[in-house]
């Protein structure tokens, strides 16, 4: 089920919220976990319960249990065999095609290539749950019943794509909360999610009809203009910023509603100044997990720079496979690690010699790298990923036909820098509605946060635009959901 859908909006999320009030004005607190529970795993099995129910109630089973031995006992073998079948359900689901494909591109072989349904959601909640399993080893997850655990890892809010959240931050919320209706939460929680909205249905779909069209031309062997071949990558790199930004933003807004605080995913990323800075502004909870549970435990920064500099580049390689299951996704996990590489290194020689780089300079610096890398992200293949760098270059002295028309290619450079603008010049989401930047304990705070009338009424008029669009357009999904 989309969140930009009729069904959603109309349908799912009314009686969702209508009963769990009325169970939470009744104080029947473990009906309105179990009937929240309930509705998320409707929510993420809504297109094809037979195959993702099942799915998901194994893998909560399973690391509910392996938790709770994790927390009797710190063992590492029982934390081995949780991570391990955890990997290997990701491994069976997302990577056993490319594997295959691999082998037998090396071999010569023809090794037949099961058909695998990639499960939507499957990263976000085994990243989730393999975070719960390492804190519960290191003795620092607190011991919690079935169905918290249950709704800790189906809230449906999160459970598509991310944020990848803690249980620390999660948790102790769903424990606390009555679920009783709050309207200043509602028109808080709500105004979050119509921006979001906003920024899915009105700006990341718009720029899809320039960006989708490009790169599917490139993947049909079509050379294209260096003109043509900007549009395409600036088109995409914005629509998948407002994209991913706009479900965060909706993830926010509906956990908001239902009185739970979801760590913000997006910080204004394309403001960054170095590639350092960008990826403590992108998707946020994603390095942070990477941060936590793979370059610190590799050793991090603590045995020097060429070991950390490995650290660096094996989690970025390991993130980019994280994305998808093609080797365009670990040539831009590569790119990244290699870009952080220098940037720290830069860092260095740059204190030492009191250098310094004007923050405009560092600003389109940091962004044209990033467009550069969205390449292969975006890409069919290598191929078609090194045809679009050499468009984007100019080394293509002949382009047979011009997939754009004039026309077409002028509202598009309208729409790009319009919409850059907003990301470059505009302050985001958090900051125009003053969300806290630190989640853990702030549930505890009373302060009610509440939108000020002109963000309420502004969000009012998006919500309506965004309706319309989806009522006479077919809704599209989210990019990030499938990884």
């Amino acid at each position: 089920m989309l969140f930009n859908s009729a069904q959603f909006l109309f349908l799912f999320l009314p009686v969702v919220l209508c009963v769990l009030f009325l169970l939470g004005r009744l104080h029947a607190h473990t009906l309105a976990l179990a009937w929240l529970s309930a509705a998320s795993l409707v929510f993420y099995s809504w297109d094809a319960p037979y195959r993702l129910l099942p799915l998901i109630l194994s893998s909560i089973a399973f690391n509910f249990v392996v938790g709770r031995l994790l927390l009797r006992s710190q063992s590492r073998a029982i934390l081995a065999l949780g991570i391990g079948g955890d990997l290997l359900l990701l491994g069976y689901f997302k990577y056993a095609r490319l594997m295959i494909e691999t082998f037998d591109w090396a071999t010569g072989l023809t090794v037949p290539i099961p058909s695998i349904e990639l499960p939507i959601g499957i990263s976000f909640f085994t990243f989730t749950q393999i975070a719960f399993l390492v804190d519960a080893y290191r003795g620092e997850a607190d011991e919690y019943g079935a169905l918290h655990y249950a709704l800790f890892v189906s809230f449906f809010p999160h459970l598509i794509a991310g944020p990848i959240y803690h249980h620390r931050e999660i948790m102790p919320q769903l424990r606390l909360e009555d679920f009783r209706f709050d309207i200043s939460r509602l028109a808080y929680g709500l105004t979050w999610f119509a921006l979001g909205l906003g920024k899915k249905v009105i700006f990341a779909d718009s720029l899809s009809q320039y960006a989708t069209p490009l790169f599917n031309a490139a993947a049909g062997g079509r050379q294209l203009s260096m003109s043509d071949s900007w549009i395409a990558v600036s088109s995409f790199t914005l629509q998948l910023y407002y994209d991913f930004s706009g479900y965060s933003d909706m993830a926010i807004g509906l956990a908001l509603i239902i009185g739970v605080r979801l760590p913000l995913n997006f910080d204004s990323p394309y403001k960054a100044r170095s590639l350092i800075e960008f990826w403590r502004r992108w998707h946020m909870t994603l390095s942070r997990f990477l941060r936590d549970y793979l370059y610190i435990p590799l050793g991090g920064n603590r045995k020097g720079p060429v070991r950390r500099y490995m650290n660096l580049l094996i989690t970025m390689l390991l993130g980019g496979l994280w994305h998808g299951a093609a080797w365009t996704f670990v040539l831009w996990g590569g790119i990244h690690g290699l870009g952080l590489i220098v940037n720290h290194a830069w860092h260095r020689i740059a204190r030492a010699c009191g250098w310094r780089i004007a923050d405009p300079i560092a600003l389109v610096l940091t962004l044209v790298f990033v467009m550069l890398a969205w390449v292969p992200f975006r890409a069919e293949s290598a191929s078609v990923t090194f045809s679009m760098w050499k468009s984007m270059l100019g080394f293509h002295d002949f382009v047979p036909a011009e997939p754009m028309q004039p026309a077409q290619a002028g509202m598009a450079v309208a729409a790009i820098t319009a919409l850059l603008a907003v990301a470059l010049l505009a302050p985001n989401t958090q900051q125009l509605l003053s969300y806290p930047r630190v989640i853990v304990g702030a549930f505890r705070q009373k302060v009610r946060l509440a939108p000020t009338p002109f963000w309420a009424v502004t969000a009012g008029i998006v919500f309506g635009i965004s309706v319309s669009l989806i009522i006479t357009q077919r809704p599209t999904e989210f990019l990030y959901f499938r990884f």
